[in-house]
């Protein structure tokens, strides 16, 4: 990357202001880089092909974006996505369809009672074990 007039040089070494800089990218052209600092002093950089983007665009943006991270996380934490052990294709878009469909379903409840998805989840889990408990229909023997 480089900034205008000068030679390439590591993202980090270039001066990129919290409102957007116009640096170059080998490859690909110019693009506007923002540089975030965060409360706990890590930098991080977001960038963009939108030259025009300024401060406002793109804090609309890394909202939204933090909400696609948020989905992706209740989805594989409370509904176990990433778990299908099945093989073939038809069964895998079975199960990640029900997960899809059990988080829509967390999170619907999650707006009407105000309880989050993981209280959610481990409510229904705690009831099926208590349950489970109070008549279990398999009985192991102890051995010793």
């Amino acid at each position: 990357m480089a900034l205008e007039g000068q030679g390439c040089s590591q993202i980090s070494k270039l001066e990129i202001t919290s409102t957007g800089s116009i640096v170059h990218l080998d490859g690909f052209g110019s693009i506007k880089v923002f540089k975030i600092v965060a409360k706990d002093g890590d930098i991080g950089y977001w960038a963009t092909n939108d030259l025009t983007m300024d401060e406002l665009q793109r804090l609309v943006l890394a909202e939204r974006s933090w909400a696609v991270e948020d989905y992706h996380r209740i989805l594989k934490q409370t509904c176990n996505v990433e778990r299908c052990q099945m093989r073939s294709t038809r069964s895998q878009k079975n199960h990640i369809g029900l997960a899809i469909r059990a988080m829509a379903r967390l999170t619907w409840t999650f707006f009407k009672t105000g309880i989050s998805q993981y209280e959610l989840k481990r409510s229904i889990v705690r009831d099926a074990v208590r349950k489970y408990r109070s008549k279990p229909k398999l009985k192991i023997e102890a051995i010793a």
